[in-house]
């Protein structure tokens, strides 16, 4: 069989039949003219090289993903290109993953996602690497559709801007630029697996790029100081101060969780990946719609008006029977019943649509915002200004609804409408339209092991804006047992509860269940959190030693 022409030019010496020459790596004979490896050519020498280009391709994308961040740090978008895919991948999410994620990573589902984010990426990045190696074409295919896809998902989200796409955009020519780098300095290990010069241009290369990514997200936290310069506008911000932050008298059970919440400590479910960051000075709320007065108000308008101090419990649609997925707090701000009725909305209006800086909506019944509840346009959360990722400077606070229809955070938008001429983020998702808490009830200690004895069992209830008005607690099935409330100083928070159990030794089943104000028992079949939220009795198992 005739061999290809080796083109003029080339310097080595055959080695063999193997046809692999020697010579440094800008002498390499190019690999379309190398007959192909055995198929079972699995020596150490060809693992080294597969490891080396699976490498390089992930030290390319590592350095496009610094450099997208420092795009993104310098244009003052949120959109880097984990944030933008995240996004999406946030947006697409049927409801039974959402709460498979919450359920498993609670409160640290968005850092889960990252991290899994990150590794789908550089797992892609790495095969891109090995097969940049051979034919540079199809490795930068691999990083030219990862980077298409970062851009698009950028590209269509609602708080994208203009310029959100060129994060992703920047990330993608970058990691191809590297990508081609390296594949020119391992081509030599091609031909001649014990190649010095191959080798230590690959270590050189590597070290560059891993000590310029270094170099570039340094920058990049320089230039992204945007959130810096908020957390000290909110540091500096002067807001009414609660007449007192201490819980109201008698409301704390023995054993039960802290009555008040602290904002470390509170529960955080909300769709966006990157915390949304705005000045104080440049927030802006725009009412309108069925409305027959606008109104447009800044930070400084809300701190002008009547401010209410008001505990509420929250809590999330997600949250199983049991869960943590609720917390009450003082939350300070002003009544969303005031400023519609300065807009007045139409007779026809049943709803409005609230709306979040990263493009989140909720629909929430007006009836809900202008009745007694005290429904609210919150800046201040147990005494300070909201936490940045609790919706900071101003968001929604609904007592008696759940938050995926109510508790709108970083809010930009209210528009005065109907449920019929518009769908909310989670409606077409399969939640549904109206979201009221439903009356649940929770053990808090003991959760797994406890001496015999005197034991005290306690817990929490909750049925917002509705109340609870008994609870019982039962042991392995037996009568049910009325517990002891602490005291109740509003419908709109939890009620804790405590019960005094002489356990003997042995395995137990403790089971709690409430009663709304009215005398109804909670529901007792189980139902999971789509797509209104969870029923059932909270058990817990316990030995008794």
């Amino acid at each position: 069989m005739n061999q290809p022409q080796v083109p003029t030019g080339q310097r080595g010496t055959t080695a063999g039949s193997t046809g692999l020459r020697t010579g440094s790596a800008s002498e390499a004979v190019p690999p379309q003219y190398l007959p192909p490896q055995h198929p079972g050519d699995n020596s150490p020498r060809r693992s080294g090289l597969l490891i080396r280009a699976a490498l390089g391709g992930v030290l390319a994308a590592v350095a496009g993903l610094a450099a997208g961040s420092v795009a993104a740090a310098l244009l003052g978008t949120r959109q880097t290109p984990v944030v933008a895919i995240g996004s999406a991948f946030i947006d697409r999410v049927p409801p039974w993953l959402k709460d498979l994620a919450i359920s498993l990573f609670g409160t640290h589902d968005k850092t889960a996602l990252r991290a899994g984010i990150l590794v789908v990426l550089l797992a892609f990045a790495a095969v891109g690497g090995i097969l940049a190696v051979r034919r540079y074409v199809a490795g930068a295919a691999v990083v030219v559709v990862l980077a298409g896809i970062a851009v698009i998902a950028a590209a269509t989200r609602p708080d994208s801007g203009q310029t959100g796409f060129v994060p992703s955009m920047v990330a993608g020519i970058t990691a191809l630029l590297l990508l081609r780098l390296f594949a020119n300095r391992l081509a030599g290990l091609l031909t001649d697996p014990d190649d010095g010069v191959s080798r230590r241009g690959f270590l050189q290369l590597s070290a560059g790029v891993a000590l310029g990514t270094v170099a570039v997200g340094a920058l990049g936290k320089v230039a992204g100081g945007h959130r810096a310069a908020v957390a000290e506008a909110r540091e500096g911000l002067g807001i009414p101060a609660p007449p007192s932050l201490d819980p109201p008298a008698g409301v704390q059970a023995p054993g039960a969780v802290a009555w008040a919440t602290p904002n470390e400590d509170f529960y955080r479910i909300d769709t966006a990946l990157s915390v949304p960051l705005i000045m104080p000075s440049d927030w802006r709320l725009k009412i309108h719609g069925m409305v027959d007065r606008e109104l447009e108000l800044s930070f400084a308008d809300l701190l002008e008006r009547k401010v209410v101090h008001k505990w509420v419990t929250l809590t999330c649609v997600s949250n199983e029977v049991g869960g943590d997925l609720i917390g009450n707090a003082l939350w300070s701000g002003v009544l969303l019943k005031d400023l519609l009725a300065e807009a007045r909305p139409s007779k026809d209006a049943d709803a409005i649509l609230s709306t979040s800086k990263d493009g989140f909506t909720a629909g929430t019944p007006i009836s809900t915002l202008t009745d007694d509840r005290q429904s609210m346009l919150a800046f201040a959360m147990n005494g300070e200004p909201l936490p940045l990722e609790h919706g900071f400077p101003v968001r929604i606070v609904v007592p008696g609804l759940y938050g995926y229809v109510s508790a709108t955070k970083w809010l930009t938008d209210i528009e005065v409408s109907r449920f019929d001429q518009f769908e909310a983020y989670w409606t077409p998702r399969g939640w549904d339209e109206l979201g009221p808490i439903k009356l649940s009830s929770r053990i808090d200690v003991p959760r797994s092991k406890a001496s015999s004895g005197q034991v005290t069992v306690a817990g929490v209830a909750w049925d917002q804006h509705v109340g609870v008005s008994k609870v019982e607690v039962r042991v392995d099935g037996g009568p049910w047992q009325e517990a002891t409330l602490a005291a109740d100083p509003s419908t709109d928070t939890w009620r804790q509860w405590h019960w005094s159990w002489e356990a003997p030794q042995g395995n137990h089943v403790l089971q709690v269940r409430a009663f709304d104000a009215k005398g109804n028992p909670q529901v007792e079949s189980q139902a999971p959190p789509a797509p209104n939220g969870s029923t059932g009795l909270h058990s817990v198992d316990v030995k008794v030693g």
